[in-house]
Order: structure tokens, then C-alpha cells, then sequence
């Protein structure tokens, strides 16, 4: 074969597809599984702290301890400030509980409603398992290239939106970088911020940082700050039942 005939061979082969390109986009359930894995890990107990900014200028911060168990089990134990030492959150599949020392019994908590009176809300704390709650695609954002944009409908009415647009870093599989959260008629509820991408061990490095702006009352913010995730921990199932809150 001559060179020729050769050059001309290679001239009319098609280029191959760049990054980004649509063939190579990943499935929106491939990333959603790699950003749970990150964000929230099958088992794993942390350290962390809420500082909720009210619209007055005032804040309050919440340290708590929380502990993942496989089977959509969460558990949280409040330990500042004062006013909520001794209280627990629980959430066991479907259902969600607040323990009050003060009562001795737990109360029934809704999915939605405000963490500790912040902008987070109940499940995007205690429920975080966006793989098998929401469904969409995957975009490219030319004013974010180095991310891919998830557009997601939730599949469940017990999530914590009913639709989420979320950047995650396309070098970091799993690595989110901004999130906006939705009601079903497009209104914009919050925005969140992911930064501080910390080394936790075990393979685990995922943003220390949340910050969770409230869109409505627009004076108003949340900071989720993790001081540590550990994924060895145990995470035994009598640790989410109700009758071992207060214990």
C-alpha cells in the first residue's frame, strides 16, 4: 500500500470524540451513585456543626454527632448548644423522630421541615440517597466546564425537593460544587455552596463545607461544617430503633 493511499486512509477517518463530548457524558444514575458515595457513604459516624444565620444577624451553632447505617438508618445526637443538649434525630426508612429529654418521648418529624430551624431541611441531613430519589440527565454548563450539570426530578414524595439542579466536578467523580433546589413549579427554595474539599481517611475526600442559602428569606444561611467522617465506624441496626433513643 503505498503512502498516498495511506495519508488519504487516515484523512477520512472521523476524529475521535473529545471530553464532554455526548458519547462520553456519564449516566446520570453512574454519577448520582459516586456523589452518594461521597457525600453520604453506606455506613459512617461524624462530627459535625450547624451554624444557622437568622434574619436578625444573629446565629447559633449546633455540634452534633451522626451515625449512618446502612438500610436508610440515621441517628443524630445534639450536643451544644445547652437548649438542645440531650436531644436525638432518628430517621428509620420512611419515618423521622425527634427525641425530647425533656419529654422523654419522641415526636414525629417531617422530611421537609427546617433542621434545628435552619435552611437545611430533615432529609438533607438525614436523608441523603440521591441515586434512588431522583432521576434526570446529564449536561454539560458552559460557564462551569470543569463540572457536569445534573438536572434531577425527584422520583419520591418524601424527598427533600422536587427537582435539583447539582455541579459535580467531572476530575472528582462524586465531588459536588453547587447545588439549587426547586419546588415542582420551578421556585427556587435554596442554593448551596460545597467547598473545602478535606482528606477524611479511608479513601473519603469530600467538601468539609456546606453553605445553604435560603432564596425566600434571603437574609438568611446555613453552614454545615463536618470536622470528621469516619467510614469504619460501626453502625450495629439496635443504634435506629426508637425504643434506644435516650439511651
Amino acid at each position: 500500500m503505498n503512502a498516498l493511499l495511506v495519508s488519504m486512509m487516515l484523512l477520512a477517518e472521523p476524529p475521535a470524540p473529545a471530553a464532554g463530548a455526548e458519547g462520553l457524558k456519564p449516566s446520570v444514575k453512574d454519577v448520582l451513585k459516586q456523589y452518594d458515595a461521597v457525600m453520604a457513604p453506606a455506613t459512617f459516624k461524624a462530627v459535625a456543626t450547624m451554624t444557622a444565620h437568622r434574619d436578625d444577624g444573629s446565629t447559633r451553632a449546633y455540634k452534633m454527632t451522626i451515625l449512618k447505617g446502612a438500610d436508610d438508618k440515621s441517628r443524630i445526637w445534639f450536643q451544644e448548644p445547652a437548649a438542645v443538649r440531650g436531644q436525638e434525630m432518628l430517621r428509620n426508612g420512611e419515618n423521622f423522630w425527634v427525641y425530647m429529654p425533656n419529654l422523654k418521648r419522641a415526636l414525629r418529624l417531617a422530611s421537609r421541615d427546617n433542621f434545628q430551624g435552619g435552611d437545611f431541611n430533615n432529609a438533607d441531613v438525614l436523608r441523603a440517597n440521591y441515586a434512588a430519589d431522583y432521576d434526570g440527565a446529564v449536561k454539560e454548563d458552559p460557564a462551569k466546564p470543569d463540572a457536569w450539570l445534573l438536572e434531577l426530578k425527584s422520583k419520591n414524595p418524601e424527598t427533600a425537593y422536587d427537582a435539583i439542579k447539582l455541579w459535580v466536578l467531572k476530575a472528582q467523580p462524586g465531588v459536588p460544587v453547587r447545588g439549587e433546589y426547586y419546588t415542582s413549579s420551578g421556585k427556587m427554595l435554596r442554593s448551596a455552596d460545597f467547598s473545602d474539599v478535606k482528606d477524611f481517611g479511608n479513601g473519603l475526600k469530600r467538601p468539609s463545607k456546606v453553605t445553604m442559602r435560603n432564596e425566600i428569606a434571603t437574609q438568611r444561611f446555613s453552614e454545615f461544617a463536618w470536622e470528621s467522617v469516619d467510614v469504619s465506624a460501626a453502625a450495629g441496626d439496635g443504634k435506629f430503633g426508637l425504643n434506644d433513643l435516650g439511651h
